[in-house]
């Protein structure tokens, strides 16, 4: 049985990846920074499982990251880098002055994992082995979008960069690390960047644009994540994956963002 940390689990992509793992029987440990009720509504959704546990957490911020490492109950081998802010949800952690904004995003997005990742990773290396998965975005993961924060594309793009970073160090080392780069994505962050405040109208061509004509759905990534952490990825060590349904490729069928923002 494994030990699963996932970050920004209680909602969205974070939520169906704690699912995941918790109904394939491992520990998982998630965190939550005002999802509190989701936290415990999820958590009674897995009674029939392993039962995972909720730990608050400030991701960014250098004592809350102490106060996480120290209440885990347990070494983590596998560390799922999820929680972070967009363009609009970024406002809820930071104040009103556009650099504060800047400054939250790069810390939630960027800093953050990096801290978790320097936390756990000698602790796998001791065990004889690891995996990190973090899940980056198509938007500066991949490819840029106009109309979204700059901060925003910078910080996932900083995410990406960090995963071949670490990949080239531990080419000789037993821990494998990932970034999975969603696209358009059935979530509260996605709704808060593109979709709120569209009629109906609007949003179902914002929609039938995508690839594929749809929004992907949380459970399809977490579904990614749950086979990275298994046994077969290590030949994908270092990947930055593009998982958008071919956003990537085409990034101009979001090009409405920009008109409708």
């Amino acid at each position: 049985m494994r030990n699963i940390l996932v970050t920004g689990g209680s909602r969205g992509i974070g939520r169906a990846i704690v699912s995941r793992f918790a109904r394939a029987g491992d520990t998982v440990w998630f965190t939550y920074h005002r999802g509190a009720a989701e936290a415990r509504e999820l958590i009674g959704e897995l009674a029939g499982c392993p039962r995972p546990r909720a730990f608050p957490f400030a991701q960014g911020d250098w004592d809350s990251h102490t106060a996480l490492m120290e209440r885990l109950p347990g070494p983590v081998d596998v560390l799922v880098n999820n929680a972070a802010v967009g363009s609009r949800t970024v406002e809820m952690y930071s104040g009103p002055e556009a650099y504060q904004r800047d400054l939250a995003m790069l810390r939630i997005n960027a800093l953050g994992p990096l801290w978790l990742i320097q936390a756990v990773a000698a602790g796998m290396e001791r065990r004889g082995g690891g995996k990190i998965v973090n899940i980056c975005s198509v938007g500066g993961g991949i490819t840029q979008f106009a109309g979204f924060a700059h901060s925003d594309g910078m910080s996932k793009a900083a995410l990406a960069h960090l995963t071949r970073q670490l990949a080239a160090e531990w080419a000789h080392s037993p821990i494998d690390v990932f970034a999975l780069c969603p696209g358009a994505t059935d979530t509260p962050m996605f709704h808060a960047s593109t979709l709120d405040g569209l009629g109906p109208g609007e949003r179902a061509a914002v929609e039938a644009a995508l690839p594929g004509g749809r929004l992907l759905s949380p459970g399809e990534l977490a579904e990614i994540v749950f086979w990275l952490a298994g046994p077969h990825s290590a030949a994908m060590h270092g990947a930055v994956i593009d998982a958008s349904l071919g956003l990537g490729s085409a990034p101009g069928l979001l090009s409405r963002k920009a008109e409708v923002s």
